[in-house]
């Protein structure tokens, strides 16, 4: 049986000091704390006596899932503000994310196609029924996200992996022909799949391999806030089935296949009970996010 993985992935990753702190002994500790009382990272100075103290016992010997990294995202918007500043200050922001003396970030995500933290609606496949995707270009990415991507590898030591999603494809592959909601036409079902492999082709062509796929960002949708498409659990499964899975196996990417992408109680395990309960479908993806 083949063994499956859960990402789960934090864009933008905030960290936070939480302390219990012993006053018999005097560390030099400043505390912060979030909490559902209202505090938002407010530094704590009193600390009232509790009837029970919790033990937390940390076993290192004992091994459970592995993490495989944290980090943040490449956008256009943050790759665009960035080209704004200085050498120098652009230099210094990016040590801070990717260098040693940074946090250097080991697991990133960027989007495909436009988002909403893009400049604009942008789409490499702009013309309409070009169903082998000839006129496919990845020329929006290649003033901001890129150059921002080849610098942090340059940056980062030990390197990042990165996991691309799309918000939505092309307007023209869609049943509502609108960059936001609406569905795939199952007459496009062969094109969208090939996009990914045309994707993975143009990124490699600039010396930058993804490591992975969402299938698509928030396939429940955003109330049509952006950019968007909509998945059931089925037709997703049927998407990677069919098309997706045989389409990069064949053109031989090896690439990570996550699915759902999108957070909501309950839904996970309704996504994870359909995908993985096609015998097929459970090959080719590697889990969910």
């Amino acid at each position: 049986m083949r063994k499956h993985t859960f990402y789960i992935l934090f864009f933008p990753l905030i960290s936070m000091l939480m302390s219990n702190c012993d006053t018999s002994n005097s560390l030099p500790v400043t505390v912060y704390e979030t909490s559902e009382s209202g505090n938002q990272l407010t530094q704590i100075t009193e600390f009232p006596e509790v009837k029970t103290r919790v033990a937390i016992s940390i076993l290192p010997d004992e091994k459970f899932q592995k993490i495989t990294g944290f980090g943040g995202s490449f956008t256009e918007a943050s790759a665009y503000l960035l080209n704004k500043l200085s050498k120098e200050n652009r230099k210094k922001i990016l040590e801070a994310y990717f260098g040693e003396t940074g946090a250097k970030y080991s697991l990133t995500r960027t989007h495909i196609n436009s988002c909403d933290f893009s400049l604009g609606n942008y789409s490499y496949a702009p013309i309409e029924d070009d169903l082998e995707l000839k006129h496919f270009s990845i020329k929006e990415d290649l003033d901001d996200i890129i150059p921002m991507i080849k610098d942090a590898k340059a940056i980062s030591k030990e390197g990042f992996k990165i996991i691309s999603s799309p918000w939505t494809a092309p307007p023209w592959m869609k049943d509502n022909n609108d960059w936001r909601g609406g569905k795939l036409l199952p007459e496009y079902y062969d094109t969208w799949a090939l996009f990914y492999s045309k994707y993975l082709n143009a990124y490699k062509a600039e010396g930058i391999d993804i490591w992975g796929f969402t299938v698509e960002n928030e396939p429940l949708g955003n109330d049509s806030n952006w950019e968007s498409m909509h998945f059931t659990p089925q037709e997703m499964t049927d998407f990677v089935k069919n098309h997706l899975g045989p389409k990069l196996k064949t053109d031989g990417h090896n690439v990570k296949i996550l699915g759902f992408d999108q957070n909501r109680d309950g839904e996970l395990k309704k996504w994870v009970d359909v995908m993985f309960s096609d015998s097929i479908a459970h090959k080719y993806f590697d889990g969910t996010e």
